[in-house]
């Protein structure tokens, strides 16, 4: 124990220990023998008593000190004034290093709840979205969605390929639904990829037919002789799978 030697090298009694520090002998008995964590200015007392540097023994009684703590309430002497009044009563040193552990693992949960819910808020976007690009498996059968509130923004790939004589760009390979203002999803996603092919651009290929889609379909109507209703219907799409560019 670093008091102990500081005490050995003073060459100094308890009770001399006593007169130049102002706590009693039968306090420094239990300071040095482990039986009660001495307070702060008693070790101070020591390391100038004993010519050791005071700031460097006080980190040594910080980290003594939360090792009481751990096991235990500390027990403290206050100073004595030997030559006028006796002992003052103990007070009890809280186990700081105990409160900061407390905290500590509460701030480390409070950061894993945080993490866990911003995953699962991910992990529910990104099934919106794939649920909202799912290839219905009857696309003739079934009608088109229409835009709501709680559509997922999504903007498609077009993979333009010919096979026999037809274009596809690898949403859908449907050609004659009905596709009209408001519905959403993969094959409108498809006509957008035509139209683009075709040379009206019907803005972001998104899967949502509105009003520059509409402008587009009328527009590539007119250039191929069709009815100009700005509705996608099966003269349409063959026009739209077929044709070159005009």
């Amino acid at each position: 124990m670093r008091l102990r030697k500081l005490k050995d090298r003073s060459q100094l009694s308890t009770r001399q220990l006593a007169v130049e520090t102002g706590y009693s002998a039968k306090s420094w008995q239990r300071y040095l023998n482990g039986r009660s964590l001495p307070p702060r200015e008693a070790v101070e007392a020591m390391a100038r008593v004993g010519g050791d540097d005071p700031p460097r023994l006080l980190v040594l009684y910080e980290i003594a000190a939360e090792r009481w703590a751990d096991g235990r309430v500390v027990t403290t002497d206050a100073p004595e004034n030997l030559s006028a009044t006796p002992a003052r009563t103990p007070t009890e040193q809280q186990p700081y290093g105990r409160h900061l552990r407390a905290a500590v693992t509460a701030g480390a949960v409070v950061s894993v709840l945080s993490i866990s819910a911003a995953l699962l808020l991910a992990v529910r976007l990104t099934e919106a979205r794939a649920q909202l690009a799912q290839d219905r498996s009857d696309a003739v059968a079934t009608a088109p969605a229409t835009v709501s509130e709680s559509l997922v923004p999504i903007i498609y790939t077009c993979r333009l390929e010919q096979r026999d004589g037809h274009w596809y760009a690898g949403l859908t390979r449907t050609t004659d639904l009905l596709l009209s203002n408001t519905h959403v999803g993969l094959e409108v996603a498809e006509a957008q990829c035509l139209l683009r092919r075709a040379g009206t651009a019907p803005g972001d290929i998104d899967g949502v037919f509105g009003p520059k889609t509409r402008r587009a379909v009328e527009l590539m109507q007119k250039r191929n002789g069709l009815v100009v209703n700005g509705v996608i219907d099966p003269p349409t799409w063959q026009a739209l799978r077929e044709a070159d560019p005009k």
